[in-house]
This record gives C-alpha cells, sequence and structure tokens, in this order.
C-alpha cells in the first residue's frame, strides 16, 4: 500500500511518524512545499524503521517526492496542508485525481488536517466527490497520547475506515465526532494543549516564587497533570467529584481554588474555547 504525506510540517511529520510505524510494510510518500523538510523526514522515518525491524528486514520504501506522484500512486492522501493554501494544492491535483476516480480499482482516499475546511469544500475544490475524512490530531499523538477526531461522508467503504483506524490507533484515541461539532471538539482536544502548557507555566513560576527550584517545579506540575487527566479517565468521576475530595474543610487546597475563582479561571478557560471554535468559524466563512 502507498501512503502519502502532502505537507510535512509539525503536525504532518507526526502524523507521518505514527503511520510508518504502524504500518511497516507500507511505502510512505512525503512531499512538501520545502523539498529538504521531506528529505529530512524520509531519513528520519528509514532510520526508526531501521531501528524497529533490524537492518535485514524487508519493509516499505520511504521517499521524498512531489505532490503529483503522491496523487498519482498513493491509496490514503494526508492533506497537512493550511486551509488558505488547499484549494490551490487541490486544484493543480484535480485532474489527476478525477482521472483515477473514473478508472476501475483506482480508490484512494484523502484525508485532510486542515482546520474549519468541511468535507462538501474539499469535494467542491476538486470538482468530484472523491471519498474524504477529515481529522484534528493533536501534538500529544507523537508519544502515543493524543487524541485524533474524524468524520467522514457516506461514501467511504467499511474497508477503508477499518485501514485508516489501524494506520493511526499508535496515536491513542482516534474518536468520531460528527462534522457539525468538528470545530467545537478541536477546541478542547486541539488548542487544549496550548492552554495546559500556560496553565503547567504558571504553577512552575508558582512553585520558583515559593522557593523551588525551576526544574523541580515544571517536573511537579506536569505529573501532576498526567495524573490528574488519567485519574479521571480510569475512574470515570464528574471532574467536580475529583476535585472536592482534594479539598479538606478550611484546608490548603481550596484556598487555592478561592484565589482561582477570584481571578475568574473558570471563566477565562471556558472563554478560551469559545474564542478558539470562533476563530474557527471565523476562518470558514472566508
Amino acid at each position: 500500500m502507498n501512503i502519502g504525506f502532502i505537507g510535512t510540517g509539525n503536525m504532518g511529520s507526526i502524523i507521518a511518524t505514527i503511520v510508518s510505524k504502524a504500518m511497516p510494510d507500507s511505502n510512505i510518500l512525503l512531499s512538501n512545499r520545502t523539498r529538504e523538510k521531506a528529505e529530512n523526514l524520509a531519513r528520519k522515518l528509514i532510520e526508526e524503521r531501521k531501528s524497529l525491524s533490524g537492518p535485514e528486514a524487508q519493509t516499505g520504501k520511504i521517499q521524498a517526492t512531489s505532490n503529483m506522484k503522491i496523487a498519482m500512486e498513493a491509496d490514503y492522501i494526508f492533506l497537512g496542508v493550511k486551509p488558505q493554501m488547499m484549494e490551490g494544492v487541490l486544484l493543480e491535483l484535480s485532474a489527476i485525481l478525477k482521472g483515477r476516480m473514473q478508472r476501475a480499482n483506482q480508490h484512494f482516499v484523502l484525508i485532510s488536517m486542515a482546520a474549519a475546511l468541511g468535507i462538501e469544500e474539499i469535494h467542491k475544490m476538486l470538482a468530484c466527490r472523491c471519498h474524504v475524512i477529515r481529522i484534528q490530531p493533536n501534538t500529544a499523538c507523537l508519544i502515543g497520547e493524543g487524541i485524533i477526531l474524524y468524520s467522514h461522508g457516506d461514501e467511504l467503504l467499511e474497508k477503508e475506515v477499518d485501514t485508516f483506524l489501524e494506520m493511526l490507533a499508535p496515536a491513542g484515541i482516534v474518536q468520531k465526532i460528527p462534522e457539525n461539532l468538528m470545530d467545537a471538539g478541536c477546541a478542547i482536544s486541539g488548542c487544549g494543549p496550548a492552554f495546559a502548557f500556560l496553565f503547567l507555566e504558571a504553577l512552575s513560576d508558582g512553585g520558583v516564587a515559593c522557593g523551588l527550584k525551576r526544574d523541580e517545579a515544571t517536573n511537579l506540575a506536569a505529573q501532576m497533570l498526567a495524573g490528574a487527566g488519567k485519574l479521571l479517565l480510569t475512574t470515570g468521576k464528574n471532574p467536580s467529584e475529583l476535585k472536592n475530595a482534594v479539598c479538606s474543610p478550611a484546608g490548603t487546597t481550596i484556598e487555592g481554588i478561592r484565589a482561582l475563582e477570584q481571578h475568574g479561571f473558570r471563566s477565562a478557560a471556558m472563554e478560551a474555547v469559545i474564542a478558539s471554535y470562533q476563530k474557527n468559524e471565523l476562518l470558514r466563512k472566508r
């Protein structure tokens, strides 16, 4: 199987790395506006495959190539292209992809990572109804603790969805969501890591202000956030219930909660999610 990646920026590279590990017998085709970036990623993925399977193992090929070659040969084509650039990229590939659709046994699936760009919009840009999956991953996918939200049209075959899920399974949670809720979900799972890092940094600053060394404070904050999230997922309890369990009467934690509430902590977190969601809506209308 040939799997192509058009756009090997930060998220495109993360997804290519995941897929390369999950599908070691598949050929990986990489292209980028700056070819050197695709070539560097190809070398990295080749070395990773060798380290996992041994230098003598028979695995699929990995190479940097062109958008055109990927459009002609790939069975699954990941589009790691910014929304404002998508129309130009698809226009260049439209004739090739429409030609493939008209030939027997030339099924392919486009997988778009572009924020605020819906499946129907991609169909319109290509002037054909090819098989499209829309995804919204986050950066934690690289370590197998991420979230990939996805949606697709009714035209997709069950085996195509199964293969898609197989190639992205190492990323963490791959969760189907109605497309009309994709932007709302992304405002939490996609933008949320940046919010969490900001909170983590602030906790670290507070620890330093109280006398901890920077690395000690940062490590404590990071482990605390990781553990709190896992506790919630493992127990299935309501966040409020878990919060209340930490807050002893007249204790230190409830004083910290009071300080957060005085400064509008919950309102600020809600507004961050809403602002990210609304920005997606603005991008969609352009």
